[in-house]
């Protein structure tokens, strides 16, 4: 019966993680108030390891989407658009550095001292108010297009990437907002987001692996790959309906929501 419950828990938080990677609500913040309030029972080799691989299962399901669009050797594209296409992951790889530098420095440190939902609940505010205000400049967007994107602008948005390093902030978010603020459209600072969570979320997930090792229990296994695919499957459709959601909608209902996490956070950390 145990075990069952362990299931549940990974099921329950590989299912936050699909829903809120890629929603500018923050998943880590979501997954650390979760699993506060329903912490699992294994070792604590295997929570962190968990968490990771979780995130891994989300960056599949963007690769599994928009395959064709990010393979550079698409039997469906021309030399033109092979050649872009690689122009496009130089800029991914530019815009993942900052975040990554930070990352291997201070990946320790921002453990200890940043996952509390006190710090989750404070980052939700704080940036549900900058997408309220750049959702109200009613900016007219310079960039249409992935090809547009310079290589300043990825640079710019790698160092927004920088702060989603504090729980709470939404990497999915932070970056977004950065291209809007750029002059991207919501499309292309989107995709552009979603592109340039691979790079850097593979590579802090193989570093967390390679620190845990793999020597763990049958059940816990069982929970990792229960995390991990429903992450994958859930982030499908995650990912869709942010794609088609902001075709015809701006982000101000994410910054409503932020707000209300928020206040619940508080109300039940304070009680």
């Amino acid at each position: 019966m145990e075990n069952l419950v362990e299931l549940l828990k990974a099921l329950i938080l590989g299912v936050v993680q699909g829903i809120t990677e890629w929603l500018p609500v923050s998943s880590t913040g979501h997954l650390i108030l979760a699993e506060n309030w329903m912490p699992f029972t294994l070792s604590e080799t295997f929570v962190e390891t968990f968490f990771v691989l979780i995130q891994v299962g989300s960056i599949f399901a963007v690769i599994l989407l928009f395959f064709t669009k990010l393979n550079p050797f698409s039997p469906k594209k021309n030399e033109t658009q092979k050649r872009d296409t690689l122009v496009l992951w130089s800029k991914i790889v530019v815009a993942s550095i900052p975040a990554g530098i930070i990352g291997i420095l201070f990946d320790d440190l921002i453990d200890e001292v940043l996952y509390t939902p006190l710090v989750v609940a404070s980052m939700l505010v704080v940036y549900a108010i900058a997408i309220l205000w750049v959702e109200r400049r009613g900016k007219k967007p310079g960039i249409s297009t992935l090809n547009q994107v310079s290589y300043q602008t990825a640079a710019l948005i790698g160092l927004f990437q920088v702060l989603a390093l504090v729980p709470g902030t939404s990497r999915s978010g932070a970056t977004i907002l950065g291209g809007i603020l750029l002059g991207a459209s919501r499309v292309v600072a989107s995709e552009f987001s979603f592109f340039m969570a691979i790079p850097v979320m593979l590579g802090a997930g193989g570093l967390k692996l390679i620190k845990a090792g793999f020597d763990f229990a049958p059940i816990e296994w069982a929970a990792l790959a229960t995390g991990f695919i429903t992450a994958f499957v859930v982030s499908l459709f995650a990912i869709r309906f942010l794609m088609n959601y902001i075709r015809n909608h701006d982000f101000t209902v994410f910054a409503y929501y932020r707000i209300a996490l928020a206040a619940l956070v508080l109300t039940l950390l304070f009680i």
